[in-house]
């Protein structure tokens, strides 16, 4: 496979996709014939996996009419794995392609890439052989991962996808600034927080999110005794503020980031295969998958690269301008976050505002799902008779379990029913003229979901390429965090105007006129309410007309 992805890449990509697409059948529509599955079907035998797009209604002509499109594409994603600065805003390149086949990379990188996987091993190594324990000298058993988006969607996914009772670490998560939420994944380890291993993500060092669930564990680790920097890592940049500060306490580990790597697309980083390893899955089976689908989509013919037919599918579903949703349909417990997952890749990769020049497009493509079966007491009601504002993605695990089985009916097993849902509600909506397509994967494994993960990611860029705009940068996660900024400094002028006038209690309306705000009277409101109810500040008055509020009476 390795010399004929080699060999194709030295060939012209435009002349071989034209050649292939003259030969694939214009006129496939959302049908069950079995040449329209025959024509439709590809399947990955060293991967174990499949792409079905038979049910998919392509316009006639239209793979002929996109192949100079898709060929320009995949030159242009040739380019960046080859170290072409694919985000201008910040002149970054692209290289998370390089992470599962560093020698594709600069030598700088190269030589980074396995650096962190010769420290993943050593580190791992320890905690599971108990070389390494905790501040009062107890092995490590459970694993505390912080951080948010990028830095814990796709180790949660993996987490879910692959976990069993005999891990080697009991893994938990601090995703969100939610304090409830800190209390309940904190309160869960306390019996055993000095056997605890705490993985604190984060490139820059300076997401709120993540910081704030690091000082809450700090203090929760404080309060019970336990040294917390004896027992945490840093994953992070190079001279980031996190990783100063890991280095100023002496923390136990710390693991790099790179600006190369975005959020959405790190879980073959650093920040997907150490907690990976230390939960003790199949970390290097996980690249290993995800590099199979990497030559697997760097092929020019279209009808043999998966991640082409793929983007071009979602193309002609969506009119290439963002009508329609993408609905995941995963048949398998285990797959169930891959809809969350596939949320931040796809969305924060395609939903843009402006297009390459800078003309106002507001792209996108929208996703969500849930699994099935569930899905058939949910929402497939509307899916089949509501609007057709969508198509689905089915998600096929043929293996349902391993060991042996039961019949819960003659002949018939609970795998049997669930395989019988897919296909049922599939041709259901077949039949209402829903469109889909179906990926079936003989097992979920470590390398069967390396590859998932390539696949999309190789998708996305692909598509972004077909519509003309830029899937590595996302100026509208930064323009959230400076509003929040925003928000949280109108409430730190809020509590000194109170606090200035002890004893006294305003409306806000008047709150807003004396801050210079009253644009700003909604959020002002809102702040004075959720402080109230944390009894930070006064609040008189049972309605929201006649409420006041004012600094809390000084304690006796």
């Amino acid at each position: 496979m390795q010399n004929d992805t080699c060999n194709h890449q030295h060939k012209s990509i435009n002349q071989t996709v034209n050649l292939v697409t003259r030969n694939l059948s214009p006129n496939r529509t959302v049908t069950s014939s079995w040449k329209n599955f025959a024509e439709a079907y590809l399947e990955l035998p060293n991967l174990k996996m499949a792409l079905d797009t038979s049910k998919v209604a392509w316009p006639e002509g239209f793979l002929s009419q996109m192949s100079g499109a898709m060929a320009n594409a995949l030159e242009q994603m040739q380019a960046l794995e080859q170290g072409a600065v694919a985000n201008p805003d910040e002149q970054r390149q692209v290289g998370h392609y390089w992470l599962r086949a560093p020698a594709l990379a600069p030598p700088e990188a190269r030589q980074a890439i396995e650096a962190s996987h010769g420290q993943i091993r050593e580190f791992v190594q320890r905690v599971h052989s108990g070389s390494l324990l905790g501040s009062q000298g107890q092995p490590f058993r459970n694993l505390l991962v912080i951080g948010i988006g990028g830095s814990a969607l796709g180790p949660q996914f993996v987490h879910h996808a692959l976990g069993s009772a005999a891990d080697r670490l009991s893994v938990r998560f601090l995703d969100n600034t939610d304090p409830d939420g800190i209390d309940r994944a904190l309160a869960a380890l306390a019996p055993e927080l000095d056997q605890t291993l705490v993985l604190v993500i984060s490139k820059s060092g300076g997401t709120k999110e993540t910081r704030n669930g690091m000082l809450e564990a700090q203090h929760v680790f404080q309060q019970a005794g336990v040294d917390f920097s004896r027992q945490a890592v840093a994953i992070t940049g190079s001279g980031s503020a996190l990783d100063r500060l890991a280095d100023a306490e002496g923390w136990l580990g710390r693991f790099p980031m790179w600006d190369w790597v975005g959020g959405r697309t790190s879980e073959t980083s650093v920040v997907g295969l150490l907690p990976a390893a230390l939960q003790g899955l199949g970390w290097e089976s996980l690249l290993e998958g995800a590099r199979l689908m990497d030559e697997h989509t760097r092929l020019p013919e279209i009808n043999h690269n998966p991640a082409a037919l793929l983007a071009l599918a979602w193309h002609t579903l969506t009119s290439g301008r963002a009508e329609k949703a993408m609905v995941v349909l995963p048949y398998k417990d285990r797959l169930e976050l891959f809809s969350r997952y596939l949320q931040q890749l796809v969305m924060e990769s395609l939903g843009k505002a402006q297009d390459l020049k800078g003309d106002l497009v507001h792209q996108g493509l929208t996703v969500y799902g849930n699994k099935g079966s569930t899905d058939q007491h949910a929402y497939i009601q509307q899916l089949r008779e509501g609007p057709n504002d969508f198509f689905a993605v089915f998600l096929e695990v043929l293996r349902d379990r391993n060991g042996t089985t039961i019949d819960v009916e003659p002949e018939v097993t609970s795998g049997d029913f669930l395989h019988g849902f897919l296909l049922g509600t599939r041709q259901a909506l077949a039949e209402a003229g829903r469109q889909s397509i179906t990926l079936t994967l003989e097992q979920v494994d470590a390398r069967s979901i390396g590859a998932l993960i390539a696949l999309f990611e190789r998708a996305v860029g692909l598509y972004a390429l077909l519509v003309g705009i830029n899937a590595y940068h996302q100026p509208g996660v930064e323009a959230g965090k400076v509003a929040a900024e925003a928000i949280v400094k109108l409430q730190g002028l809020l509590l000194q105007e109170l606090q200035q006038h002890p004893g006294q209690e305003l409306d806000v309306e008047s709150l807003a006129a004396r801050l210079g705000v009253k644009e700003q009277t909604e959020s002002l409101f809102r702040i004075l309410l959720h402080l109230a109810v944390n009894e930070r500040i006064r609040r008189v008055g049972t309605s929201w007309q006649d409420s006041r509020f004012g600094a809390p009476s000084k304690k006796a």
